[in-house]
């Protein structure tokens, strides 16, 4: 099991802080749900969410979750090999790997994941639902769904002829 102990290679970027309240009989009891995302901007990201009484302490829950969820990501020159239309939920996730130079164009949650995973260039877009959980959930869900050219032509059982 790799060693998650040096914590100074993977930046952690806090994608929303959700405050739930909870009515008891002596008034409301604050609680609070943490959407962090991982990443060593060379090709490996991981998302995490946590619940606890106080912030930080769910910050710290989704910062283990999303290192334990840790994937790769196939890169090429810095933007990815192809594009992906993805849905999950009502959220709905279009990436379109883009020239040198183009930069991250993406908003908000995509934004975050992408920068933490080494893409440099890229062109998104999120449709549909504007909820954090489910647009997260579908840019994971594309970027896992990413296979380099020899994975491909692996399962063709192509041999590649140069």
């Amino acid at each position: 099991m790799p060693d998650f102990s040096t914590a100074d290679e993977f930046s952690e970027k806090v994608i929303k802080i959700n405050r739930v309240a909870k009515v008891v009989k002596g008034g409301r009891r604050f609680s609070f749900s943490a959407l962090v995302a991982v990443g060593n901007m060379h090709g490996r990201v991981g998302i995490g969410f946590g619940k606890a009484n106080e912030v930080s302490l769910a910050i710290q829950k989704a910062v283990n979750a999303a290192k334990k969820g840790l994937f790769d990501v196939p890169l090429i020159e810095g933007t990815i090999p192809y594009e992906v239309n993805v849905r999950y939920g009502a959220g709905h996730v279009f990436m379109k790997p883009a020239s040198h130079g183009t930069g991250v164009i993406a908003g908000g949650a995509v934004r975050a994941i992408m920068e933490l995973a080494g893409v440099r260039d890229i062109l998104t877009k999120s449709l549909g639902s504007a909820n954090a959980m489910n647009i997260v959930n579908a840019t994971i869900k594309g970027l896992k769904s990413l296979k380099t050219k020899d994975q491909i032509l692996s399962k063709r059982f192509v041999s590649e002829k140069v």
